[in-house]
Parts: C-alpha cells; sequence; structure tokens
C-alpha cells in the first residue's frame, strides 16, 4: 500500500485534526483488554469492532480488544504504525460517513509469535474470544462438520512445536489456561459455519482427544468454556484503493487499514458467557438463547443467494455482484429460489418472513456503493455450499420437493470449477479443496454428466443424501449441459 505524498497518517495525534462525527468512541489504550479476537480482517473491523467500541462507550467495561492476524504482517505493521486505529466507511447510494474505531487496544502477528497468542488465550483478563477465519481455518469436513485435521494441526495436537493452525492455538491456549485455572472464557465463532457455537465446541473436545489432554483438562473446559452460537451479518468488500482514497477525502488523513461497508449490521448471539461480556445489547446486538432459525435464515437466504449470484456473475463477466444482478432474469431466478425452494426448507426465526427478509437481501446485493466482487464471494466454494445450498437441497428433497433452482446454482459452480466464463476468460478456482476438485474432473468423462459425477462423489463436500439422490443428480446434469452450450443469459432466459 502506497501512502499518498504530504498526507498524513492517521494515529493518536491526529484524532484532534478529524472532523467532529468522525472520532473514536473510545480512546485505544484507555481500556484494558478483555477481548482476543482470532483474524484481524476487514468483516471484524466493520463489525464486532464496531459492536464492542459502542458497547464499552455505553456501559464500560474492560472489553477491549487485542487483535489476532494469523498470517497478515503487513495489516499488523499498519495497524501498529496507527497507534491501532482505523476507519469504517458506511457506503449507501446516497451518501458515506466514516468514523474512526478505537476498540482495538493492541494487534499481534500469530505467524511471528504462536507462543504470544497462547498465552493470551491463558491471561485471565481475556474472558471472550471471537473468531472470523473463514471456514477453511477450523479444518471440519464441511459436509459433516467433524474434524479432519491436516498434517500441520496433526503436529499442532501432537508436538511440542509453536502451533501453526486455529484450532492448534486454541487448543494450547486452553490447556494453558486449564494448567494455570485462571477462570471462564467463552469462544465465539463468528463464522459462516451451520451451529458455528456446537461445532466449535466439538472441535475443541476433538482436538483435545486427539491431543491427549489429561482428564482434569478436559473437566476443567467443560466446566469453565462457554461456546455461543451467532449469526453476523453486514457486507464488507474487500478494501481497494478507492476505499482508502474516500476515508482520506473523508478524514483529511491517510488511513491504509480503512474498510468501507453497508450501512446494515446484524449481531444474533447466544447469551452463554461464563466470565461475562461487553455490554453488545446496548449496542443492537440480539441476545437469545438459540441463534439456530437466525443462522439457518442468513445461511440459506443470505449467503446461498450471494453464491448463486457470484457464480453465475462470474460466469457471465460480471465483476461486482451489483453487476451480475442487473443480468436479465437473474433477479428473477434468486426471486424464485427463495420464495419457491429456501422459504419451504426451514422454520425461520418467528416472526420473520423469509421472503420479505430475501427482498431486503436482494436490496442490499444492489447497493452500487458496495462494489462486492463476484471472485471473493466465490471462493472457498467447497467450504460454503453445504451450508449455504446443499443442506437446502437436501431438506427440500427429504419433505418430497423439487430443488430446481438450488440445482442451478451447483451447477453454476461446477461450471466455475472448469475454470473460464461463458466468453473464454480464465477463472480462478481459490480453494483449500481446488487440487482435488481440478483432478476429479479432470479425470472425468469430459461431458456435463461426467462432471457432476466427479463432484458429487466428493463426500467431503457433498452430503450424502444429496449424492445418492437421481433427481438431483439429472437437475444439476441438465442445467450444467444448458451453461456449458449456451452459456448463463441464454439458460436464464430459457428459464424466465
Amino acid at each position: 500500500m502506497a501512502v499518498t505524498v504530504g498526507a498524513s497518517r492517521l494515529d493518536l495525534g491526529a484524532l484532534r485534526r478529524l472532523p467532529a462525527g468522525s472520532r473514536p468512541l473510545v480512546r485505544p489504550g484507555s481500556v484494558p483488554a478483555g477481548v482476543l479476537h482470532l483474524g484481524l480482517g476487514a468483516f471484524h473491523r466493520a463489525h464486532q469492532a464496531v459492536y464492542t467500541e459502542q458497547a464499552i462507550a455505553l456501559a464500560g467495561g474492560d472489553w477491549g480488544i487485542l487483535g489476532v492476524a494469523p498470517r497478515n504482517a503487513d495489516l499488523v505493521r499498519v495497524l501498529t504504525a496507527q497507534d491501532n486505529l482505523f476507519s469504517v466507511s458506511t457506503l449507501s447510494a446516497a451518501d458515506q460517513h466514516t468514523r474512526v474505531v478505537g476498540a482495538l487496544t493492541g494487534v499481534r502477528l500469530a505467524a511471528a509469535d504462536p507462543q504470544a497468542v497462547v498465552a493470551l488465550l491463558a491471561d485471565p483478563a481475556i474472558r471472550v474470544v471471537t473468531l472470523t477465519v473463514t471456514e477453511k481455518a477450523y479444518q471440519l469436513d464441511p459436509a459433516a462438520g467433524t474434524l479432519r485435521p491436516d498434517p500441520a494441526l496433526v503436529a499442532d495436537l501432537t508436538t511440542d512445536r509453536p502451533p501453526v493452525t486455529v484450532p492448534g492455538l486454541l487448543v494450547r491456549g486452553l490447556l494453558a489456561r486449564a494448567a494455570a485455572d485462571a477462570g471462564p472464557i467463552a469462544l465465539v465463532s463468528c463464522d459462516n459455519l451451520p451451529a458455528n457455537g456446537r461445532r466449535l465446541r466439538g472441535l475443541v473436545q476433538h482436538a483435545l482427544t486427539y491431543a491427549k489432554a489429561p482428564r482434569p483438562a478436559l473437566d476443567w473446559v467443560g466446566a469453565q468454556v462457554g461456546f455461543p452460537g451467532t449469526m453476523v451479518d453486514r457486507i464488507v468488500p474487500a478494501s481497494t484503493a478507492q476505499t482508502l482514497a474516500a476515508a482520506r477525502r473523508a478524514l483529511g488523513v491517510e488511513d491504509l487499514a480503512a474498510v468501507a461497508a453497508e450501512p446494515y449490521t446484524q449481531w444474533v448471539i447466544e447469551d452463554d458467557f461464563p466470565g461475562g461480556r461487553p455490554a453488545w445489547d446496548r449496542a443492537g446486538a440480539v441476545l437469545c438463547a438459540d441463534a439456530g432459525p437466525w443462522e439457518r435464515l442468513k445461511l440459506r437466504t443470505l449467503n446461498g443467494v450471494h453464491s448463486a449470484a457470484a457464480y453465475l456473475g462470474a460466469l457471465a463477466g460480471c465483476e461486482t455482484i451489483a453487476e451480475a444482478l442487473a443480468l436479465p432474469h437473474l433477479d428473477t431466478m434468486l426471486r424464485r429460489l427463495i420464495a419457491e425452494e429456501i422459504a419451504v426448507s426451514f422454520t425461520p426465526p418467528e416472526g420473520v418472513e423469509v421472503v420479505d427478509y430475501g427482498e431486503q437481501v436482494l436490496a442490499r446485493f444492489g447497493n452500487p456503493a458496495i462494489r462486492h466482487r463476484t471472485l471473493q464471494v466465490a471462493m472457498d466454494g467447497s467450504q460454503k455450499l453445504p451450508q449455504r445450498i446443499l443442506h437446502t437441497i437436501a431438506d427440500l428433497r427429504a419433505a418430497g420437493r423439487s430443488a430446481r433452482w438450488a440445482t442451478l446454482v451447483i451447477a453454476a459452480w461446477i461450471r466455475f470449477a472448469q475454470g473460464a466464463t461463458d466468453e473464454g476468460s480464465p477463472l480462478p478456482l481459490d480453494d483449500p479443496l481446488a487440487d482435488r476438485i481440478r483432478t476429479a474432473l479432470a479425470e472425468a468423462a469430459q461431458t456435463p454428466a461426467g462432471a457432476v459425477e466427479a463432484v458429487l462423489a466428493l463426500d467431503e463436500v457433498v452430503p450424502p443424501e444429496v449424492a445418492a439422490d437421481p433427481q438431483v443428480r439429472a437437475d444439476i446434469t441438465a442445467w450444467l449441459t444448458d451453461l456449458t452450450r449456451h452459456g448463463v443469459r441464454p439458460t436464464l432466459t430459457a428459464a424466465a
């Protein structure tokens, strides 16, 4: 990232020069840390950090955030130079509002000093750990939700070397905390995993067993660690040079950690915090006993529709989700997906109409100020599509219903994985199973049916009841045939 010549840097010394409405609610360093966050990306900075700062400003408490970036050394250097300050620009079609956030009390790079992160996890002052590390970092089988440790995690759990994986850091930290009897703590997954709290609990229990943790440590974790489920929602595109330039215009200083986001934001949290928590409810979060219905609403209706727009849009050559929504008949297809399949596949939260929620989702996706790239949303399909689309298909078929539109999304993913747009431009397959997917497609019969057969055989991705369903197989094959022969635009026109 290049600094504009002559522009001063955002830091504590620059706060007095900021516009009054852009100054942080909390001054960094004035509040001790009580939260450790793993995954210091744009989403955390525009979501949990904002809620936490507001909670501290409204209700107090020693709840400053120590942010840990697993590998992004550049971001850690930038935030350190900026005294842990960064800005969030809220963008709508009408205007932009930019405010500096002061919730971070410090930042660490896990790759540089993993033992320091383990020590922080064992620190009695830390009572909440939040995570935004993306689905793949949990090393879970996306179809079954069971732990699938790679060699790095196996080494983390069975040797004394410094841990390099997220589960390895958590387990080493919990073992150290148990040994010190350092007080209760909550581990809070804020990633798009189904039943994310229960899955994180299962991951930790499995990993502790794998590590041959002693019985007293297992008992301590069972009694002292909470695993609240959550649902998080805000569209936060990856920052670009335009993001930084817009923040500079709004603030009058250079912010190399600036992020931009849509106006809408939501956080639903199960209230299971044995060591206490920030007053997130005062900042607008919903505290509840069961986040499951909210999670399914968001994963299927927002994230599933997001993936549908991303794969079909990328194949059609659209750079952003908003551009994809302008494709003829795509909005009609997405509305039918929501109304005819997603809405009847699960029971939503009380008082929520799935179709109305879906209309709100489509309006948010169409926000022209949010340039969410189709390729960014299309990343890690093998990790995302089980909970976003394949579980919807499984539930529909179990009820004897058609999954016509949901199978189109899977066909679009397969077509995307084949590596080219409708016009022949290359498409990247950024996925932890990329080699396995490419090999399966290369070894299959070079027909739509062959490609479908190969992908449905990925048992770590596709639930067995979906893979074995002949109607699902036929529907995906028919859609993939149309996409291969005609492309996205004619396929959507013919289906309308």
